[in-house]
């Protein structure tokens, strides 16, 4: 590697360092994801979003106008060829506290599920449990997961097509029992941000050995899928994540999100009517005789086009 292509490079680490930085502490001051005094147990796989969710909040701690705990949890789901010493050794080299977790879920996992049948439900559900417990175990406040803003679309994405449902996975979500918040610090940064700094950062990944269930290829096609959209229209995960955030229940179908059933009209509201551009005048139309069709000229004049009388 030349000099000049490694000043590149750390101009390019420095820079995406700062942009997750930015985002991260957006996220976490936008959802008040850390308060003053909170211990914080971020959940690490190997992977490179939980790396890089660890990485920054280390850096963010240095910096923050309060004052938190990390320690970091593994755990081991006695998934056969899983390299049991590269965390380890990669936490010790950080000098942070850390718990390695060791439990069979993967034997149960294939006891419990038919082959060829999806295991992911099962999988998630017995490592949600086991961290959650583990959680209160060390009177941990937050339980920190390096989810990304293309995960959450993807999640959007995934229960609409195949679930029914419209939702996806917030930033900050209370476990049912209250006794967990689950707090996503990366849930503005984008995947590709993230793969590129894990990159250049070098952090010592563990190959994810994907079960090949159906969820898993469901979410791979939707991946690919956001992919293409992102490659030929710049800017639209950026824009469905937007309008994730700006929801309008009443403008939905959602009977439980809004109650269109005792929905009424104001009969004391002014008989004026309304267009739907907001730089637009508001018209009568009462005084629009016979039911005429009605046109706008260019200076947004009303006009009574053709009257209709029986």
């Amino acid at each position: 590697m030349s000099e000049e292509l490694s000043k590149k490079q750390l101009t390019r680490l420095n820079k995406l360092q700062k942009r997750l930085r930015r985002e991260m502490g957006s996220a976490i001051a936008d959802y008040n994801m850390i308060e003053q005094g909170d211990r914080v147990m971020c959940c690490l796989s190997g992977g490179k979003d939980s790396y890089a969710m660890l990485d920054i909040l280390l850096n963010l701690q240095q910096r923050a106008p309060i004052e938190f705990e990390l320690v970091a949890v593994n755990l081991d789901q006695k998934q056969p060829g899983f390299p049991e010493d590269i965390l380890p050794a990669y936490l010790d080299s950080l000098g942070i506290a850390y718990h390695i977790l060791e439990k069979d879920t993967y034997s149960i996992v294939k006891e419990k599920i038919p082959e060829g049948k999806t295991t992911c439900s099962l999988c998630s559900r017995l490592r949600r449990g086991t961290l959650y417990g583990f959680a209160q175990h060390i009177g941990a406040t937050k339980i920190a997961l390096g989810h990304h803003r293309d995960d959450i679309v993807e999640t959007m994405f995934l229960n609409m097509f195949y679930g029914g449902k419209l939702k996806a996975m917030p930033p900050k979500l209370l476990s049912d029992d209250g006794a967990n918040m689950v707090i996503r610090p990366l849930a503005y940064a984008r995947e590709k941000d993230i793969a590129e700094y894990a990159e250049l950062k070098s952090f010592p990944i563990i190959p994810c050995n994907l079960c090949g269930s159906q969820e898993n290829l469901k979410r791979a096609e939707i991946k690919e899928m956001l992919k293409t959209w992102d490659k030929d229209h710049p800017g639209r995960i950026e824009t469905i994540f937007t309008a994730m955030q700006n929801t309008a229940p009443s403008q939905g179908v959602d009977r439980e999100q809004f109650d269109f059933v005792s929905l009424n009209r104001d009969a004391n509201a002014p008989q004026t009517g309304q267009v739907a551009e907001a730089d637009l005048p508001a018209f009568d139309f009462v005084d629009i005789s016979n039911n005429g069709h009605i046109n706008l000229d260019k200076a947004h004049q009303i006009e009574v086009v053709n009257v209709y009388k029986p």
